[in-house]
């Protein structure tokens, strides 16, 4: 992949598409919990910024899939 980057996700290596956004990410893992929360380089992102916000090299994205109830 000549315009690929590294990026880690939930702690593993990834190499993706230079353009790639959360979104793309969040398809590529197959998230589909509603409540899924997402940190890029140890921030929240609001849900409504998914489709928009890319990734850079060396980037650092956390899926959190909470559990609630008991």
């Amino acid at each position: 992949m000549k315009d690929s980057i590294q990026i880690i996700v939930n702690g593993m290596a990834e190499t993706v598409p230079a353009n790639y956004r959360i979104k793309d990410l969040i398809d590529r893992f197959g998230e589909k919990d509603p409540h899924l929360i997402v940190e890029h380089n140890g921030r929240f992102v609001f849900a409504q910024e998914y489709r928009t916000r890319s990734v850079s090299s060396g980037d650092r994205l956390e899926f959190i899939n909470p559990n609630f109830g008991g």
